[in-house]
């Protein structure tokens, strides 16, 4: 993996080079993991003139692979209670010889861009912008087999809860469960704070779980995700409790299934992203629900749940292979419920069989 790091920050210091800059300092959590091999809590990374060092607070942990940073990079533990890596890196971007360093502006805070300053005052800051999240938006097989384990754990979690009890217990119950059968099965933990939302609140974005018990009759509406090795992945379903469906919750179902299969038909190499978003849109729009929709159909997902490409009305760019990205429309509506069925995808060109789901599990209305 050591070669795999080394050409991904070759490829940064392309990005430096062409704005002015021979040395970078790279300072967000993920973008360090990305170019180093792991994170450790505060460590930033620097792409010096004449070595790459990873600075930290702390000796790393290294008692598992997955902790553990390249062994190509020099590893320097910053001296002194409270000494801030970013100083001390910039200290020795200065000790290179480097007169202009790169920054994350987007992640650094104003008063550590000071400090930075006052300890290297000849040394000029400039922006790299998004330039590792853009590095990261493609990811290698590795990556997605990470992905695509994740993926697997996530399913399983699930498939174990679909067979229990579910009748009278809680929203955050259920979501706790969830939460723990994803670690039972290899996971990091989970990839975000698990979403179990019943009766009026089923296909809620981003709800959080109550002490709101299951009933007969309720739809639920479920959003859970595994982190593995750092990648993060997500699914959503929604079922119907006890009974057989209503005609209205079999009606907004398959609506907004046709919808979610219409965005991931779309998820070809070279489509515009907000065309992705657009074809699970027009289902939902055509059926008079363009008030009740979320305002994006979906995003891209890898060391942070939520990353570029951002799947939305107004985003900008096209897909390329082996991006992993959800698709995740849903209809909620006040005071009655609703459904949002949620999978994380790979784009693959139409040669190598379309778009590779990574989330299997059934996407059937099932009656629980």
């Amino acid at each position: 993996m050591s070669e795999v790091y080394a050409v991904r920050r070759a490829r940064l210091r392309e990005c430096c080079n062409a704005v002015g800059s021979t040395a970078a300092l790279v300072s967000r959590p993920a973008n360090v993991r990305y170019l180093a091999g792991a994170a450790p809590e505060g460590a930033v990374l620097l792409l010096g003139s004449t070595e790459d060092v990873l600075l930290c607070a702390a000796p790393p942990d290294d008692r598992s692979p997955q902790t553990r940073p390249d062994d190509s990079l020099r590893l320097h533990v910053t001296a002194g209670v409270g000494a801030d890596p970013a100083v001390a890196a910039a200290g020795l971007a200065v000790a290179q010889g480097v007169d202009s360093l790169a920054v994350e502006e987007h992640h650094l805070t104003v008063t550590r861009h000071r400090e930075i300053h006052a300890a290297a005052p000849k040394l000029r800051l400039a922006g790299v912008a998004g330039a590792v999240e853009q590095l990261r938006v493609v990811k290698d097989e590795e990556e997605i087999s990470c992905l695509r384990i994740g993926a697997e754990i996530a399913d399983q979690a699930l498939g174990e809860l679909l067979e229990s009890i579910l009748v009278g217990r809680t929203e955050r119950h259920l979501a706790l469960e969830l939460e723990r059968r994803l670690v039972d099965h290899g996971a990091d933990g989970p990839a975000f704070p698990t979403s179990v939302a019943t009766g009026p609140n089923a296909g809620r974005p981003g709800h959080r779980p109550t002490d709101r018990r299951v009933e007969e009759g309720d739809f639920l509406s479920v959003c859970l995700g595994a982190t593995y090795r750092g990648y993060r992945c997500e699914i959503g379903r929604t079922f119907v409790i006890g009974t057989a469906p209503a005609d209205w919750q079999i009606e907004l179902y398959d609506l907004v299934f046709s919808a979610q299969r219409a965005g991931r038909e779309s998820l070809v190499p070279g489509t515009a992203c907000r065309d992705v978003d657009r074809a699970a849109r027009h289902v939902l729009d055509s059926a008079g629900y363009a008030e009740a929709l979320p305002v994006r159909t979906g995003h891209g997902v890898g060391l942070e749940i939520d990353e570029d490409p951002q799947l939305t009305p107004a985003a900008m760019g096209k897909l390329d292979a082996c991006v992993p990205v959800t698709v995740e429309p849903g209809v909620h509506l006040p005071g009655r419920g609703g459904v949002r069925i949620d999978d994380t995808l790979v784009v693959r060109p139409e040669a190598d069989g379309g778009p590779e789901l990574l989330t299997i599990t059934t996407k059937e209305l099932l009656a629980l």
